[in-house]
């Protein structure tokens, strides 16, 4: 089984506070987009989980998401594994801060339900992946959603409009486990206005949206030409420009494409990774069974 699984951006990411299992209480609106990775689960006699991907830094061993995915999802349905192959396709750049990993670990759920006959709604199946990762349940549903707790708590917000987003990712990682020591460490300097983005993204005001997107990683993240990427941007027509998670992934958003490709031109000594998209309305998109 062939599935499509979607990247994301945060329109909006706010860290609430640190709860006492560890885990941090977030408060993120998230969006699909187009670009994705294609994931192909086969179901087989080997006893085993295969991993399989010739992108540079994605490991193909137990401790890939994928793995961990399919072994929770044998362990919480209770069906014998008896075995499977993976293959990823990458189009979702690696270590991003665009869910490329959860989307994968989303999808493995999608296609083992599928395959094995389980029949578990997208709501059990979220509960699976939020074990593994909190960005899981989102990229299940995917589309345009508020997203609480540790990701787990999922809300519909008004779908956003046809627009351009612009995604350059410097060649820079990010360790998004340090990312939450320093605002351990740190704290905010300013809480998000969440109630006016919330307002913006429910009279579907893509102006008003643009202007409002802020991540708080970004008060403490440390991420190179990002002052540098955001100016040609906006220089360029972008109505707003954030980052996406915790990095280093930056995004702006276009009204129209012929400005999002003059920007993607001049960006080409900043970042590694430039990617024009649009946004979508789902997270997985099973293609071919």
């Amino acid at each position: 089984m062939k599935v499509k699984a979607y990247a994301k951006i945060n329109l909006l990411l706010d860290i609430v506070s640190k709860r006492t299992d560890g885990y941090h209480d977030l408060f993120m609106i998230m969006q699909s987009v187009g670009i994705y990775d294609t994931v192909t689960v086969t179901l087989n006699r080997s006893k085993r989980i295969t991993v399989l991907c010739d992108t540079e830094g994605v490991p193909t061993d137990k401790t890939n998401i994928v793995c961990k995915a399919a072994r929770e999802f044998f362990k919480q349905t209770g069906i014998k594994n008896t075995g499977l192959k993976i293959i990823i396709d990458k189009r979702i750049p690696h270590a991003a801060g665009l869910a490329g990993g959860s989307a994968d670990g989303a999808a493995v759920l999608v296609a083992l339900n599928r395959l094995t006959g389980a029949n578990l709604s997208n709501d059990e199946l979220c509960e699976i992946g939020v074990k593994i990762g909190a960005d899981i349940p989102f990229c299940i549903k995917g589309g345009t959603l508020l997203a609480q707790g540790v990701g787990d708590v999922l809300n519909k917000v008004k779908a956003l409009r046809k627009c351009y987003i612009l995604l350059a990712k410097p060649d820079y990682a990010v360790n998004t486990a340090s990312a939450y020591r320093q605002f351990d460490e740190c704290g905010k300097a300013h809480t998000p206005d969440k109630l006016s983005m919330l307002y913006a993204m429910q009279s579907r005001d893509l102006r008003e949206i643009a202007q409002r997107m802020e991540n708080v990683f970004e008060q403490f993240i440390q991420v190179p030409y990002k002052v540098d990427i955001k100016d040609v941007m906006r220089q360029n027509g972008a109505l707003g420009v954030c980052m996406s998670g915790s990095g280093p992934t930056v995004f702006g958003i276009f009204e129209d494409k012929s400005s999002a490709r003059k920007a993607a031109d001049e960006l080409t000594s900043f970042a590694k990774d430039i990617i024009i998209t649009t946004p979508v309305s789902t997270g997985c998109k099973i293609v071919e069974e």
